[in-house]
């Protein structure tokens, strides 16, 4: 929905213009660029990039290899490719937090460059992103930067995450790459990155564990101190960013006092020393460009221009007075520009365009401009309209005009309607890059005029519309499981949101399967003999190829939508269960229980009123606590007690992996002493094909109902298993040994120990995501892991 006026003015409250205007000066002090580069969202080092963007108006860009599709989710169930959608919108809004562009290596939700999981290896990393593909995109978005200066966030070295690894070696490559004329794996001019810096610092905690010490400091970046005119420090103001990474639970208050400096290694240069500052070796400013680039017939208009970018940052806040010295500067720019020889123009040219563009920021918030943009609907199909409505104050300037940028297919009608053509693309939940200066289209361009000087400034809508497809439905599911040990061969499938309305719905079945209308949706029988395996049913609407549509919606990204086939993906397995009664505690970070059902389980998800009663509790055999539940399931540490008391008397606890952090307390939370290892580096076993060895063969865990054999460990995705147990009570039982290659095996994947007249099964394999995946061998050692206590 578009904004309501509450959320406008909340927004507004953000941004004061006196603010925004002080912030937009500050790039003007450099023509100096710096590339930050990192394997996943939120991997951007934004504390000492807040400073040096809002302190020493260094240019800022983000490169980032994947979506970070295979990580944590703290707000929400989305996984993998939905996982990526939500976690690409909330990179680029802390991006914009930095005024930072952003750069992705992985172009869409299919491209090799995916988070594929936890790796410990950047040759591994490399092997499995394509070593030719990975280096060809980070070279084409170098020369597109053109930074001064690449810097990764994390070092190559043994216990930190492989992917991060990957990205630092790949960063050492492409300082050559970039520059080399007869590489073909990119058709832009080339460019050279001046100064490579590798972090001093080192990069253990929770996740990883650095084996090595980090290189010499060679240089520092102050990170202490505040922003004189909002009074933030510049650690907080990076954590204003970070808190934008709402997946992965960032934003923390950092109080005075405990910021932090940043050391730096040189660990490759191509300009001469000594490096004693960031910019060294470099132009610091306009003022420097002619004697870098050894081109005098600039030399003074670009001193003008230097002049005219100090007098208007020592004009503030004297909005006249700036804006004035800001179109001084642009003239300066123009002239620069013209009298640039060929020679300088590929070290000059990107600078005084991106200089200009940081200029005509600063005239918008000096003279007062104020233009907003929404339209009245955020979700549009192709053949649909929707009503703009533009609000546009020119403030001091002398004129404004105001154009639309659309995309291909849109059309903005003279009485203010914007209409979706048929041929519109769909909306991209994978974009390339983003500029928080140059937001993509749909958006408006104002066209600003002031003493004779006019700038051009793209602004976004409030809430830029998503197009949707126009063959599209709901599938509920959109995954089925048909467990052959059971009785049942068919399966419901719920339609909603039909698009076009009335279209003819038809779901196309393999040759022996039955389909029946039901309400709402259809009923699907597979024949009495039917193969395991899988099977994909598409949906069909008027006889074409139907879209699915995932919308991601939350509070703090604008909307997205990935469209994919419509179709209804079965899983035909044979899982034998028991006739254990199952209750499921879930965290709203998983779907065990909506599996455990699909299979056939007897589960009922406990709600609060059932948790908190003992009478309830007692009717059930099995109790399965899911993962995360324990920080996010409100009432259930202290319910822990009862749930002990009830497994004593003949209950199976089963408790699936937690983090230390998820109030996970090795002493009192598990039923006998029970501690998980961190950092995670060293306790998961990140090859989802590493061999399994049984260390209790003859375990219920693995006989019972099902006979668990090596086809239950094929095709796993992702990895095993992480958060591994490091350490447990003699009571408990170790199931399993596995390992990563050329490590140590891990026994703490899963735990069994008897309590009492039932047991405690504590699973770190992470079964829930290969349900998810309808891996056959995740339900069937869960068929064994919900049966009764033997």
């Amino acid at each position: 929905m578009p904004l309501t006026d509450p959320e406008r003015l909340n927004q507004s409250a953000r941004h004061p213009r006196t603010l925004d205007l002080w912030f937009a000066l500050q790039p003007l002090r450099s023509v100096v660029s710096f590339m930050n580069s990192g394997a996943h969202p939120d991997d951007e080092t934004s504390a000492m990039l807040a400073a040096l963007r809002f302190r020493d108006g260094i240019d800022l860009s983000y490169a980032c290899a994947n979506r970070g599709e295979g990580g944590q989710n703290d707000i929400g169930t989305e996984m993998t490719e939905d996982l990526g959608t939500l976690r690409t919108a909330e990179m680029e809004r802390a991006a914009d937090a930095l005024a930072m562009r952003l750069y992705w290596l992985s172009e869409h939700p299919g491209d090799s460059i995916f988070d594929f999981g936890f790796s410990k290896s950047g040759d591994e990393t490399l092997d499995k992103w394509g070593a030719g593909r990975t280096l060809d995109r980070f070279v084409q978005i170098v020369r597109s930067e053109r930074p001064d200066i690449l810097c990764p966030t994390f070092l190559n070295i043994p216990g930190q995450h492989g992917h991060h690894r990957a990205m630092t070696q790949a960063a050492h490559l492409v300082m050559d790459l970039a520059a080399d004329p007869d590489f073909d794996g990119s058709d832009l001019p080339v460019w050279q990155v001046k100064k490579l810096y590798l972090p001093a610092w080192s990069g253990a905690g929770q996740a990883y564990d650095d084996d090595l010490p980090p290189p010499p400091q060679t240089l520092l970046i102050r990170g202490q101190g505040c922003d004189p005119i909002s009074g933030w420090s510049y650690a907080n103001i990076g954590q204003m960013s970070r808190a934008y990474h709402k997946t992965q639970g960032m934003g923390r208050w950092v109080p005075p006092g405990a910021s932090q400096d940043w050391p730096l290694h040189l660990a490759d240069t191509r300009v001469p020393g000594p490096d004693t500052a960031l910019t060294s070796g470099l132009p610091a400013t306009l003022g420097d460009l002619a004697d870098f680039t050894g081109a005098p017939q600039i030399k003074h208009p670009l001193a003008r221009a230097n002049e005219a970018c100090e007098r208007a940052i020592a004009s503030f806040p004297n909005f006249d007075l700036v804006t004035r010295a800001a179109c001084e500067a642009i003239e300066a720019l123009g002239e620069a520009a013209l009298r640039c020889p060929q020679d300088a123009r590929d070290e000059v040219i990107h600078r005084l365009q991106r200089k200009e563009a940081q200029l005509a920021t600063v005239i918008q918030h000096a003279a007062g401009l104020r233009v907003r943009a929404r339209a009245s609907e955020d979700w549009l199909r192709p053949g649909s309209e929707t009503r703009l409505e533009v609000e546009a104050d020119q403030g001091a300037a002398d004129n404004l005009d105001i154009a639309w940028d659309l995309p291909e297919g849109w059309a903005h009608q003279k009485d203010g309607r914007l209409s979706i053509g048929a041929g519109a693309a769909l909306f991209d939940p994978y974009p390339a890059s983003h500029d928080p200066a140059e937001p993509r289209a749909p958006a408006l361009i104002a066209r600003l005029t002031n003493h004779g000087v006019t700038t051009q400034t793209r602004i976004a809508l409030e809430v830029p519309p998503v197009v949707l497809p126009a063959f599209s439905a709901d599938l509920d599911p959109m995954n089925a499981v048909i467990n052959i040990a059971t009785a049942n061969r068919s399966a419901r499938v719920y339609l909603g949101n039909l698009r076009p309305k009335g279209a003819a719905a038809k779901l196309d079945v393999p040759p022996g399967w039955q389909v029946t209308s039901v309400d709402g949706g259809f009923e699907i029988t597979a024949p009495e003999d039917v193969a395991p395996g899988l099977y994909k049913l598409p949906l069909l609407l008027d006889g074409a190829p139907a879209f699915a549509v995932r919308k991601i919606e939350q509070p703090h990204i604008a909307p997205r939508a990935r469209a994919l086939p419509a179709e209804l993906t079965v899983r035909v397995l044979h899982a034998r269960l028991d006739s254990a009664r199952v209750g499921y505690i879930g965290g709203g970070r998983d779907r065990v229980g909506h599996w455990l059902a699909a299979m056939g389980a007897n589960v009922t998800e406990l709600g609060d009123d059932a948790l908190a009663s003992d009478s309830a509790l007692a009717g059930f055999d099995t109790i399965v606590v899911g993962i995360f539940a324990l920080r996010f399931r409100d009432g259930l540490a202290a319910r822990l007690p009862a749930l002990h008391r009830w497994a004593k008397a003949g209950g199976n606890l089963v408790t699936l992996y937690h983090r230390p952090w998820d109030n996970w307390d090795p002493d009192a939370l598990a039923p006998l002493a029970l501690r998980i290892g961190q950092p995670s580096l060293r306790w998961r076993v990140t090859d989802e094909n590493a061999k399994v060895r049984y260390l209790e063969p003859d375990a219920p865990a693995l006989n019972l109902p099902n006979l668990i054999g090596p086809d239950d460990w094929s095709g796993w995705h992702k990895e095993r298993g992480l958060y591994f147990a490091q350490s447990w009570s003699a009571d408990y039982k170790p199931i399993l040994a596995m390992a990563d290659p050329g490590e140590e095996p891990h026994k703490g994947a899963l735990l069994v120990a008897p309590l009492g007249k039932g047991q405690h099964i504590h699973c770190a394999l992470i079964l829930h995501h290969q349900m998810e995946k309808l891996i056959p061998g995740a339900f069937r050692i869960m068929a064994n892991l919900i049966a009764r206590a033997k």
